[in-house]
């Protein structure tokens, strides 16, 4: 116990010794001028390379065509059998072979019948209807029948594609009266066969004379 309590009155010299120590450290490091703590603890500055990046590949372009190079079209290649045309009107056959030209495409050379030259239309004029044959002659005037005078009216109708009369002109007449006569009966009971091309109804005009005669005098 004696021994144990010797040493621990000798450990409060150590432990001075030891603050004192450090105390010394703390004060040479605080006694060091600022710019050497500052050089010594400062790192490195960075320094950076510049490494250019390499360019863009060049677009590709493609070469346009040319619209006025066409294509060239390909020839006709002939066939192993001759074909045979037909005539119409019971005319022989005729046999088309190739063409011997130097162009590009001869092509076959065929051989048409003659072009027939083109003919007149076939024409028909109006005609009176039979049918109405009866009904055809105008009213006599009576002032006219009292007076004993004849006459005659000739005219000129349009005639429709129906065969009625759709307008009536004057080119002469022995009386007006026989002119008023012939013109309603005109437009109401004349009927005709109306004219024709190439066997279609058209609308034509007629010229006819009308006349008046007393039979009992």
């Amino acid at each position: 116990m004696g021994a144990r309590y010797g040493a621990a009155r000798k450990s409060p010299l150590g432990l001075g010794g030891t603050v004192a120590v450090h105390a010394l450290v703390i004060g040479a490091f605080l006694l060091i001028p600022r710019e050497v703590i500052e050089t010594a603890f400062t790192p490195p500055p960075l320094t950076t390379t510049h490494i250019p990046l390499s360019p863009p590949p060049e677009p590709i372009v493609e070469p346009q065509a040319d619209p006025k190079i066409q294509a060239r079209p390909r020839q006709q290649q002939p066939t192993v059998a001759d074909p045979v045309v037909v005539l119409p009107n019971g005319d022989p056959p005729i046999t088309v072979t190739p063409g011997s030209g130097t162009g590009t495409d001869p092509g076959p050379a065929i051989i048409l019948p003659p072009v027939e030259p083109p003919r007149p239309p076939v024409l028909t004029e109006p005609s009176i209807d039979p049918r109405a044959m009866a009904a055809f002659q105008p009213d006599y005037p009576g002032a006219m029948i009292r007076q004993g005078l004849e006459g005659a009216v000739t005219v000129r109708v349009t005639i429709s594609p129906e065969g009625r009369v759709t307008d009536i002109e004057k080119l002469s007449a022995t009386d007006e009266s026989f002119w008023l006569a012939t013109q309603r009966h005109a437009l109401r009971k004349w009927r005709f066969r109306p004219a024709t091309r190439d066997g279609v109804a058209i609308s034509a005009t007629k010229s006819l004379t009308v006349r008046f005669t007393l039979t009992d005098r």
